[in-house]
């Protein structure tokens, strides 16, 4: 329940899809609705996450006009008709809308629908302003929709000082971590699930991610390649993307087929963070890490890069060990060293589940949301322009 105790009536927008954003967006919709508030989600498809029918939760979708003298459909229009319709018929106090474009351009369009005063809360995810505030034809756009929303948060310092960097932005930006929940997210006994991929004697490391230029997959298959001189281990990736033709070309250069096993999209992602020994993440950019922090709190430290957000959530020597973009051989090395050292091992998985408990804990995460939603229902709208 919000800190006023008012159960609120929320309508929320996000890529419904697989995505970083998505998944959040999902499981603070499930969990607000757990707290007792009434939760819409309004979207073309119903967020994966989402799953089986969940009390206070409802979804709401977008249809998009095929009328003949559109060349392309207005997605973008219809979302906003839809968010307007929503709102009154359910007498939203608000929309916490997930990416700046076109999501909060559209919530932005929709509070003109409704007569009622409707308050907008956005959130920055990373590529709304890693990428596309980078585009001059959208950087208006993206500016409009953060600074007409009544509240905007991101999802770590990096991205707050890296939009106020890019953009004109005439408001304060409030930092909320992404956050994993303790019920899903924890070490999972799966010794003999493990059997059917590895040996005892093998150590396994794993990528997950939508393999992207931005997640620099061939540094992974790099990396790898290193450790495997120096122990037996295996390489286990999870997801699909463009830069995986090039990784499976890699690795048969490399002579490594035998040892990198894919896995294709999995949903059950707990269960299979936890066969893994360690977690690479050498990403170019990465506004928070998301899989970093299911991978903490499943007890896997992570071998990544100093980008974006990653050091807020990766604390170096405690709970995994980072390295500047590129630099491979130091990550090699700093996972074979956690692999061949037992008790070091044993002190960092300790630290990524206390951390992950106590710093990203998805109550905690809520409810500074609530604190928000709070604190934008007794303000005024955002300042004209």
């Amino acid at each position: 329940m919000s800190q006023a105790g008012k159960h609120l009536k929320i309508g929320i927008t996000c890529y419904p899809s697989l995505g970083g954003s998505g998944v959040v967006a999902t499981e603070l919709g499930k969990r607000l609705a757990e707290r007792g508030h009434q939760v819409h989600f309004i979207a073309n498809s119903i967020p994966f996450r989402l799953g089986q029918f969940h009390k206070n939760v409802f979804y709401h979708e977008v249809e998009v006009n095929d009328y003949y003298v559109f060349r392309y459909p207005p997605y973008d229009l219809s979302l906003a008709t839809k968010m307007a319709q929503v709102a009154k018929a359910q007498q939203l106090d608000l929309l916490h809308v997930h990416y700046a474009v076109p999501h909060a351009v559209c919530a932005y369009l929709a509070k003109q629908m409704v007569p009622d005063e409707l308050k907008v809360v956005t959130t920055l995810h990373g590529t709304d302003i890693t990428v596309l505030a980078q585009d001059e034809s959208l950087k208006d756009l993206i500016q409009l929709a953060i600074n007409k929303s009544d509240a905007v948060t991101a999802v770590s310092n990096d991205l707050i000082r890296e939009t106020h960097e890019l953009l004109d932005i005439t408001r304060d930006i409030d930092l909320t971590y992404n956050f994993v929940d303790e019920r899903v997210y924890y070490p999972r006994e799966v010794s003999s699930l493990r059997r059917d991929y590895v040996s005892d004697q093998e150590k396994v490391l794993m990528h997950i991610s939508n393999f992207r230029p931005v997640k620099r997959t061939l540094d992974v298959i790099n990396v790898f390649a290193k450790v495997q001189r120096e122990l037996p281990a295996k390489l286990i990736l999870v997801g699909e993307g463009p830069d995986l033709p090039k990784i499976q070309c890699k690795i048969q250069e490399l002579g490594l087929s035998e040892k990198v096993l894919f896995l294709g999209k999995q949903d059950d992602v707990a269960q299979v963070i936890s066969m893994a020994d360690l977690l690479l993440l050498p990403s170019e950019k990465e506004s928070f890490g998301l899989v970093a922090l299911e991978a903490m709190a499943c007890g896997v430290p992570t071998i990544g890069s100093t980008a974006g957000g990653i050091p807020e959530l990766v604390l170096h020597g405690q709970t995994g060990m980072l390295s500047p973009i590129g630099d491979t051989e130091q990550m090699a090395k700093d996972a074979v060293r956690l692999l061949t050292d037992d008790e070091l091992m044993n002190k960092f998985k300790k630290a990524c589940l206390e951390r992950a408990s106590v710093n990203f804990n998805i109550d905690k995460i809520t409810e500074q949301y609530e604190r928000i939603y709070e604190r934008v229902l007794t303000q005024k709208s955002a300042s004209i322009l």
